[in-house]
């Protein structure tokens, strides 16, 4: 390895199995835990005042993929934040961690995605290293309703998840 090949090395892109849901379906965006939306530090969150929400919680580095079937209709070039409409018009946010937009990126990395992308459930968009994060902010990460589309949709009870498992009841 040459003096300059670690600065020239690509990071390897990140592949995940493919799933293969219906357009109705918001489902986990990683491997983790749901846990109760009230116990999140912030009061936006912790009250839903952006929309119906649920939070996870992520103890390693983690892949943070999309929720739904849709576009990327907003993706927030620090990495803390990126938004989906689904294909039935459903919008959904991904918020990673409580004033992490402090981090300016640092402790993520976006995933070969732009904002405008199609997207399907479980493709990755952010890494995110919640181990470092942890160290300064909550990194409790909400997936928030904030327009319905005149559907009823419910989150699950707090219990462990896997990518991919539908989080509405």
């Amino acid at each position: 390895m040459g003096l300059f090949d670690k600065f020239l090395k690509k990071e390897e892109p990140i592949s995940l199995p493919e799933l293969n849901v219906g357009d109705d379906a918001i489902v986990a965006i990683a491997d983790g835990e749901v846990i109760d939306i009230t116990t999140v530090s912030d009061p936006v969150f912790a009250e839903q005042m952006m929309g119906k929400s649920t939070a996870f919680k992520y103890d390693k580095k983690t892949v943070l993929c999309s929720p739904a079937n849709g576009t990327l209709s907003v993706l927030f070039p620090t990495g803390h934040a990126f938004g989906i409409i689904t294909n039935e018009g459903v919008e959904l946010l991904v918020h990673c961690g409580v004033d992490t937009v402090n981090a300016k990126g640092n402790g993520f990395r976006i995933l070969n995605k732009k904002q405008g992308d199609p997207v399907k459930a479980g493709d990755p968009i952010v890494e995110v290293d919640v181990p470092k994060l942890s160290n300064t902010y909550d990194m409790s990460t909400m997936l928030i309703i904030t327009n319905a589309n005149d559907k009823q949709l419910d989150f699950i009870d707090p219990q462990p998840v896997t990518r991919g498992q539908s989080v509405i009841k």
